[in-house]
């Protein structure tokens, strides 16, 4: 998105949203994971607020590209978990429920800015890139496709004879999630543009405009 719109202020909410974003969401499935009893995201350092132990430079690529992506996956080990298969279901919603906390938390500020009257126009318009980014970086992560976090949810509640039908084509879903990106320069803007609509009803309805 970045290299489409070359204006300073969404260039500024596009970085602050990537490293919060996604900063934030990682922590979030490491802390959870930690939680429910496997300690190997503590181990590798990832309960961490530090960008740089989080930030997947593919993930951030596409962030700045498409205004979607992801960062580096945290290593959960499902056997660890207490519960589970149904455990790592709390796991993987934690990221994305983390980003639309952060949508919110920026939603109020800028509806108190709003509130104060006479706002900086170019702070709030900041702020609504922020929760805006957010709130797509929470849908697109639901998305049931590998290796997002919608793909290990949904693997929570199989039966295991399926889960070990479906993570056959796992190996495909970045090749999925790169045709749907293609799929964005179309008219409509393809499944992708469907999903950037909702996000930005949701983030409207966030910072109430």
């Amino acid at each position: 998105m970045i290299f489409g719109n070359p204006d300073p202020i969404w260039i500024v909410g596009v970085a602050v949203a990537l490293v919060v974003g996604i900063t934030c969401h990682e922590f979030s499935h490491a802390f959870v994971a930690d939680s429910f009893g496997d300690h190997q995201p503590r181990a590798m350092g990832r309960i961490s607020l530090n960008p740089a132990r989080h930030i997947d430079p593919l993930g951030a690529v596409f962030f700045i590209i498409a205004g979607f992506g992801w960062g580096r996956p945290v290593s959960v080990n499902v056997y660890g978990l207490r519960g589970g298969r149904r455990s790592m279901a709390w796991v993987s919603a934690a990221g994305p429920l983390t980003n639309l906390v952060v949508a919110l938390a920026f939603a109020i500020v800028y509806r108190v800015l709003i509130l104060a009257g006479d706002p900086v126009i170019w702070l709030t318009d900041i702020l609504w890139v922020i929760v805006l980014l957010n709130v797509i970086l929470a849908f697109f992560n639901l998305l049931p496709i590998p290796p997002l976090d919608g793909y290990n949810f949904v693997l929570a509640f199989l039966p295991v004879q399926q889960v070990f039908s479906v993570q056959r084509y796992a190996q495909y879903g970045i090749l999925v999630l790169l045709l749907l990106v293609v799929l964005t320069n179309t008219p409509g803007g393809g499944p992708l543009g469907v999903l950037f609509d909702v996000a930005a009803s949701v983030a409207r309805l966030f910072v109430g405009a």
